[in-house]
Parts: C-alpha cells; structure tokens; sequence
C-alpha cells in the first residue's frame, strides 16, 4: 500500500484493505479511499476518496451458498451511490461496524 501513504493526512491511519483482482479500497479512521487500477500495465491509478461524514445511507449484503461475494453500498450526499464487491473471505460484517462507528458518533 505504497501508494496510498502518501495520501494520508498527519495522524490518519489505516484500518483495513480490501482488494479485488485490479482494483482496492482503503478504510482509515477518517475516510474510504478507492482505488482503480487502470491500463494494461496498471501504473495509472484513479483515487478517490469518501469521507465517513457524506455517508447518509449505507447497507450489507453477506455471502451466500450460491453467491459468494459480499457487498456494500454506501449513499454520500452530493455524490449518489457507491458500490464494493468484496469476496466471499471478506468480513463484510466487521467493515460495517466500522463505518457505523464514524458516522454514528
């Protein structure tokens, strides 16, 4: 996660990362960073970051039997909906205990 360090504001750490094949999200204790990986070689990278505080709806979606992903959709003021994929090894229910800490202080 080299590439996320120097995105990181003074005092804000990482909390969990999750990945899919290409792609990866970055919760920290002050926000949600996404990142794209694009082009053949992946050097491009698109970051973008949610902060916790926009969140005004959000919800999960476990793992199944069949369906072995799990996801999370998330509703930022300003901004829409968001949505994350993450596999079936995912503690789906830990990150939305995580994000209910930070938007429900």
């Amino acid at each position: 996660m080299s590439d996320i360090s120097p995105l990181l504001v003074s005092g804000e750490n990482i909390i969990g990362v999750y990945s899919s094949i290409r792609d990866y999200v970055v919760f920290t204790d002050k926000r949600i960073i996404s990142v794209n990986v694009q082009g053949i070689t992946g050097k491009k990278k698109d970051f973008s970051t949610l902060p916790y505080s926009k969140i005004q709806v959000f919800s999960v979606e476990t793992a199944g039997n069949f369906d072995l992903d799990s996801e999370l959709e998330m509703y930022f003021s300003g901004l829409g909906k968001v949505k994350f994929e993450f596999s079936g090894n995912s503690d789906i229910v830990k990150i939305g205990q995580l994000i209910s800490g930070y938007i429900l202080k």
